[in-house]
């Protein structure tokens, strides 16, 4: 476990989390290497004796320690803007390991994806296609491409993070794929080399995956027959974790059940995980500033506020929320709330705490979907990041300043 309570005080591996808040103060993001390694190995392993390929999804938790990191252990990358292949590049990773999703690549993206040499470009429409096809026209070199599949198959998660129904905007219909694959095919400076699917985060069941792995080979078979062979299946991310009483399928179980669909077939694996690497490895650390009690709610005044960490405004979603060390103080429930100017600025409702000013608190699950989603909403400077290396600790994103916040705006003239 990256974060455990020895005598009652919560640590970051070997660190204490209340020794952290001393010295980069609140609101502040703390990391495990040792969980982002480990969680990371649990698909290779799974891999193992497979062509394979892991891209961890960068949206998922973008700072450049942490690719650095997933770099050295061999990961690919998911990319969904050029400004995440530039993070990639800065951190260390390997351009042909990595993948372009997203449904609004800029011919300017194209560009400098191609003249750096990425591995695919999960194209999601025709209209994309064929910019793909002038922009690589232009630059005399072929664009590997992936066609990414919607198939219609409910995720069963929230609305907000479902990309596989006919509504979503992702992707295109099996039908509409197949026709865009046998028109890729007859494009001079494209190379068709895979199918992709990701119908969405926060998977807790299986079957949907498998379900759409199913219509992915009927379509593998249909372009074989046609001469049209496929190389790879990329099968997106969507492996939830556990943020509360969640029972999420293992890596290894769920590999498995992949390699065990795909029989006799030739293909190379790819997988897409972003919160299933990074969500557990992190916590948020919140000071208690003030208690506050009404005739309907007692309130828990802290310094994190929406901006920090938006998933329970957005997403409703639950995360556990536990003191670093011991209290005198009368459990009882507290609604956990900011001081951003929203009334949607909560981070936990009615939550039994034993809490007093000052105590500091730890917000599990905030590795994935955290700082990366944060803003400077009511001019708020963003938070520091720490990265967690058994009992050393490295500063790998400063905290914000209001002159940060400014650089950049400027004044009319008179």
């Amino acid at each position: 476990m990256a974060f455990t309570y020895r005598k009652q005080h919560l640590f970051a591996e070997d660190v204490d989390c209340e020794a952290l808040a001393q010295q980069y103060g609140t609101p502040c993001y703390v990391y495990s290497r040792k969980a982002m390694e480990s969680a990371l190995e649990e698909y290779h392993k799974a891999l193992k004796g497979c062509e394979h390929l892991v891209c961890y999804a960068v949206k998922a938790n973008s700072n450049i320690a942490v690719l650095d990191i997933l770099a050295r252990c061999g990961a690919g990358f998911d990319i969904v803007s050029v400004g995440e292949l530039e993070r990639v590049i800065a951190a260390g990773g390997d351009p042909g390991k990595v993948v372009f999703s997203g449904v609004v690549k800029r011919p300017d993206e194209m560009r400098r994806a191609l003249q750096v040499g990425i591995r695919c470009f999960n194209v999601e429409s025709e209209a994309e296609l064929e910019v793909l096809q002038a922009v690589a026209a232009q630059l005399q070199v072929q664009a590997p491409v992936s066609v990414r599949v919607n198939p219609d198959v409910d995720a069963g998660t929230h609305p907000y993070i479902s990309t596989g129904l006919r509504e979503n905007k992702f992707g295109v219909a099996t039908d509409a794929a197949m026709a865009l694959l046998r028109r890729a095919k007859t494009l001079s400076n494209i190379d068709v080399t895979g199918l992709d699917c990701h119908i969405g985060s926060q998977l807790i069941d299986m079957s949907p995956l498998l379900d759409a792995l199913q219509q992915l080979l009927l379509m593998v078979d249909t372009l074989e027959a046609e001469g049209i062979h496929i190389r790879h299946l990329d099968l997106g991310g969507g492996i939830g974790v556990r943020y509360r009483d969640e029972q999420p399928p293992a890596v290894a179980d769920y590999i498995a059940a992949v390699r065990e669909a795909l029989g006799d077939r030739d293909l190379a694996l790819v997988f897409e995980p972003g919160r299933s690497i990074v969500a557990n490895a992190g916590v948020l650390l919140t000071r208690v500033h003030y208690l506050k009690e009404t005739d309907a709610h007692s309130f828990a005044l802290v310094d994190a506020a929406m901006n920090d960490f938006i998933r329970p405004a957005l997403y409703q979603a639950w995360v556990d929320i536990q003191p670093t060390g011991p209290s005198d103080a009368e459990p009882r429930l507290w609604n956990v709330v900011g001081p951003v100017c929203e009334t949607g600025d909560f981070l936990g409702k009615d939550r039994e705490l034993a809490i007093a000013p000052d105590t500091l608190l730890a917000i599990h699950g905030a590795g994935a979907y955290g700082f990366v989603m944060s803003s400077n909403y009511n001019t708020r400077p963003r938070a520091a990041e720490v990265m967690i290396d058994g009992d050393s600790a490295h500063l790998i994103r400063e905290r914000e300043t209001i002159e940060d916040l400014l650089r950049g705006e400027h004044r009319l003239p008179q």
